[in-house]
């Protein structure tokens, strides 16, 4: 994102379910010591493995303090759990701050860490805020083979302009659309693929191996850069921006207390430190709950 309890079927939004448990009552109705509301904090995750990690960081750390915590997890894109968190059924998301300035402003300039957020800030309705950014960083690249790169010379998505018309661009299908996407990629760079084929996950990096796709919208921090055989081309003109793991809240569902705890995950979480732990889940197939409990207690923050 290995599988843990999904409460939300992944890609459903979470007020279909509620309607469809009957009976009449809210499940997010308070029922003890949690945040702002009074009843548990309810931590989210979007449907890929880092994200149930960061989920289940959040919740273990939120968890070690005594606060009350559910948890929602694989619920799906950021156009799904978005309203969501604004309409108060999620409480906690981990969020990217460059990703999340592009959805709530598809012309916004991307910029560093700071400025960034800074614009979040200001896009964000009263009901949403962001807490302090991670120094963990997971970008969005365009990656091809270590082969490829080397045919065409490839260093930079720049020297895509020529090549791109003759390959197909796997990515997830929101990316066909998103203006860090394939229109960002026409508009800055006038990189214009072939075709676009939707894929997710692993099938991303089996489909560069095995030649489905010859680039691939893979994140920075994913495991199959270890292996060498990638190369994610330079993003010289920054379309992807900074994308720090950045906590998303809504705002009266979260108290001073919990935003402390939250902060102080930030402020230990490296990408060096986020990239081997997501080996750790994905590669060694270990199981995220657990491997966010190992990361909490060496942080000292469990």
């Amino acid at each position: 994102m290995r599988n843990p309890t999904r409460l939300a079927i992944a890609g459903v939004p979470l007020v279909l379910l509620l309607a469809a448990c009957g009976g009449g009552e809210d499940p997010y109705a308070p029922s003890g010591e949690g945040g702002g509301g009074g009843g548990p904090i309810v931590v989210g995750s979007a449907n890929f493995p880092e994200s149930t990690l960061l989920a289940q960081i959040y919740a273990q750390a939120l968890e070690a303090e005594g606060i009350e915590v559910e948890t929602q997890l694989d619920i799906g894109s950021r156009e799904v759990y978005y309203d969501q968190i604004a309409e108060g059924n999620l409480s906690v998301f981990p969020e990217y701050n460059g990703a999340l300035l592009f959805h709530l402003d598809p012309e916004a300039t991307s910029g560093d860490t700071e400025a960034t957020n800074e614009a979040v800030r200001a896009a964000l309705p009263d009901s949403l805020e962001i807490l302090e950014s991670s120094p963990a960083e997971n970008k969005d690249s365009i990656t091809v083979t270590r082969e490829t790169a080397e045919e065409e010379d490839l260093e930079s998505i720049a020297d895509l302009a020529d090549a791109a018309g003759d390959m197909t661009l796997g990515a997830p299908a929101e990316f066909e659309t998103r203006s860090q996407g394939v229109p960002g990629l026409a508009d800055v760079y006038g990189v214009e693929f072939g075709e676009f084929r939707p894929l997710e996950g692993n099938l991303l990096v089996e489909g560069l191996r095995g030649g489905d796709v010859q680039a691939a919208n893979l994140f920075t921090t994913d495991p199959a850069f270890t292996s060498g055989e990638f190369v994610a081309l330079e993003d010289t003109e920054n379309l992807f921006g900074s994308q720090n793991v950045t906590p998303l809240i809504n705002a009266e569902a979260v108290d001073q207390e919990a935003r402390d705890v939250l902060n102080a995950v930030s402020a230990e979480l490296t990408t060096e430190a986020l990239t081997e732990l997501d080996s750790r889940v994905q590669v060694d197939h270990e199981e995220a709950d657990e491997v966010a409990a190992d990361w909490l207690a060496e942080a000292g923050l469990a």
